[in-house]
């Protein structure tokens, strides 16, 4: 998403006479794109303006800005801090070149309004990817979920989903321009919905839509909530060999009471019937998750039942945390953090090492196998191999002189790591 963003950013500022540059000592104007989602994250920025400051003193008109979520969250604390000229939040990109037009010495500018409406539909993006292999598009925007302890609903706003054709004309635009894939993002893909003159689209359409483009534009997506996937969206996937076969369904934790607790509106037997339903319809789907270790109140016997879920459906990779309390979310208000970080950081442990001795086996499993890749480009570990990606997402590496990025090449897996297929093209 927030790459998304951070191409809609470039391409309001590119209208308004504005030039990137790789250089930052070059630059006039110094935007950092942030995430809230962790406290981590924030820290990381914090850090940055640090630094931001020495630019500062060499070059007397320059201005820094944060964008973004955490420009939504802290607005206040950021102006105060003295460090930054702007301060803007994900609904205000369209303002971003008046706001900077705006700036006087000592008095930064911001702009934070959330909007029911905004969805960036008429901008196309400046495309970040410098090999023209894989964009993203934005289909939706903002949350309804509001689980206890995700600030996505108070950064973001609520959801509204984009005209259907933008979608597919920005995906037909991307192919006749040579992009291979497209990956449709939202932060609950599976909630689209778009209404209109006696229409009436929900993801599994739009998924199609996009699909029928043409057979070689891969399209992917992200996220899917596991109280929304659809068996209608299941065979759509099924339907078409250019929808992706890898699903990320963040599972979160493996406990009814911490799922209670986090308000994710799902069980564990529900999460386990739509894996199942998956596993029976798309054999071959790769399975990626996110899980919260050391949530409020978790006990022995809930991270152990998160263990298991992992086992149960042995997921290919997922992105693992330990649980940190975001300001003014439900479960700041409602619940205490009383997880110590020496149980954090040991639940987190166990659960690391049990999804790296996961993706090692479904990986082994894999040896033998044929797939199709499209590449990305040179492996940074052997400038004679190329890498790229199987259409279950997971990266394959192999070696050959013929090809380039964009290309599709077919490959056979011959060894592997627990985050690697070791191939040779065939």
């Amino acid at each position: 998403m927030n790459v998304n963003d951070s191409e809609v950013i470039l391409a309001v500022l590119d209208k308004g006479g504005y030039a990137q540059t790789e250089n930052i000592e070059e630059a006039d104007t110094i935007l950092i794109n942030t995430c809230s989602i962790r406290d981590n994250a924030e820290q990381r920025i914090w850090g940055r303006l640090d630094q931001f400051q020495v630019y500062r003193k060499q070059k007397d008109n320059l201005v820094v800005g944060i964008v973004g979520c955490m420009a939504e969250r802290l607005k206040n604390k950021l102006l105060d801090s003295h460090k930054v000229d702007l301060v803007a939040g994900p609904d205000s990109y369209r303002s971003i070149g008046n706001l900077l037009e705006d700036i006087k010495p000592d008095k930064p500018k911001i702009n934070v309004m959330l909007s029911h409406e905004e969805t960036y539909a008429d901008i196309t993006p400046v495309r970040l990817d410098k090999k023209g292999v894989s964009a993203f598009i934005s289909i939706m925007r903002g949350c309804n979920n509001v689980c206890t302890y995700c600030v996505v609903p108070f950064t973001r706003g609520t959801e509204r989903s984009r005209d259907p054709y933008s979608i597919v004309n920005e995906a037909k635009n991307l192919w006749e321009r040579g992009y291979k894939e497209v990956s449709l993002l939202g932060q609950n893909v599976d909630s689209y919905h778009w209404k209109k003159d006696g229409e009436n689209i929900d993801f599994a359409d739009l998924l199609e839509m996009v699909a029928q483009i043409d057979p070689d534009l891969r399209v992917r997506y992200s996220t899917s909530h596991p109280k929304d996937i659809s068996d209608k969206l299941i065979y759509t996937m099924a339907k078409y060999d250019n929808i992706c076969k890898h699903i990320h369904l963040p599972v979160q934790s493996g406990s009814d009471n911490m799922l209670k607790k986090m308000r994710r509106r799902y069980d564990v037997a529900w999460y386990m019937e739509r894996v199942n339903k998956i596993k029976e319809v798309m054999p071959e789907c790769s399975l990626t998750t996110d899980i919260i270790a050391g949530f409020c109140g978790e006990s022995e016997e809930d991270h152990q039942g998160t263990l298991k879920v992992m086992s149960d459906v042995a997921y290919d990779f997922a992105y693992m945390f330990q649980y940190s309390e975001r300001p003014g979310t439900l479960a700041a208000r409602h619940y205490k953090d009383d997880i110590s970080p020496e149980v954090k950081g040991r639940r987190l442990s166990e659960i690391i090492a049990l999804q790296s001795e996961l993706s090692l086996k479904n990986n082994k499993a894999d040896i033998g196998k044929i797939f199709r890749v499209l590449v990305e480009g040179k492996s940074k570990k052997d400038e004679n191999a190329l890498c790229g990606r199987a259409s279950n997402n997971k990266m394959c590496v192999f070696i050959d002189n013929l090809h380039k990025a964009g290309d599709y090449v077919d490959v056979r897996v011959i060894d592997c790591s627990s985050a690697t297929l070791i191939c040779e093209r065939i």
